[in-house]
């Protein structure tokens, strides 16, 4: 399932990056590979703050479509 879909407070683990080579090479330097575990903490006005490799970080549901997870 879609990033964008999980519940705030859920950990999930990455399964596979979406998209077009540039956006899977930028989200790959925020920590979102396939393995990491990462935490939905909040959805601010369409967005999503995602907890990540011991960072915060805001993300649009569209690019939040393209992270699949488990």
């Amino acid at each position: 399932m879609p990033l964008s879909l999980v519940k705030t407070g859920r950990a999930v683990l990455v399964r596979k990056i979406g998209g077009k080579e540039e956006t899977r090479k930028h989200l790959g330097s925020m920590g979102f590979v396939a393995g990491n575990t990462v935490t939905v903490v909040a959805e601010l006005g369409g967005s999503l703050i995602v907890s990540v490799k011991n960072s915060r970080v805001a993300i649009s549901r569209e690019l939040a479509d393209k992270i699949f997870v488990a």
